[in-house]
C-alpha cells in the first residue's frame, strides 16, 4: 500500500508561494508584535487601504490571512 500524502509546506515555502501571488504593485507590510512574538501583516493595492491580518505565530500565516481579506479588491 503506497502512501501518497503531500508534505505540508514549510513557512518559507508558503511565504514564497504567497509573494508570487500578490501583485507586484501591492504594498506588503509584515510586523512582529513586541512582547508576544506574534506576527501581523498587511497587503493591499495602491488604491485601497486594506485590512490587517489577525495575530499569528507564523509570519506566513499572517500574510495569507491579509491576502485572503484583501484579494477581492484586485484592480
Amino acid at each position: 500500500m503506497g502512501h501518497n500524502y503531500a508534505k505540508p509546506l514549510t513557512s518559507g515555502q508558503k511565504m514564497e508561494r504567497l509573494l508570487t501571488r500578490i501583485p507586484p504593485a501591492w504594498a506588503v507590510t509584515l510586523e512582529r508584535q513586541a512582547g508576544t512574538g506574534a506576527w501581523k501583516a498587511l497587503a493591499h493595492s495602491p488604491k485601497q487601504e486594506g485590512a490587517w491580518s489577525g495575530s499569528h505565530q507564523d509570519p506566513a500565516d499572517a500574510l495569507e490571512d491579509t491576502w485572503r481579506r484583501n484579494r477581492t479588491v484586485i484592480a
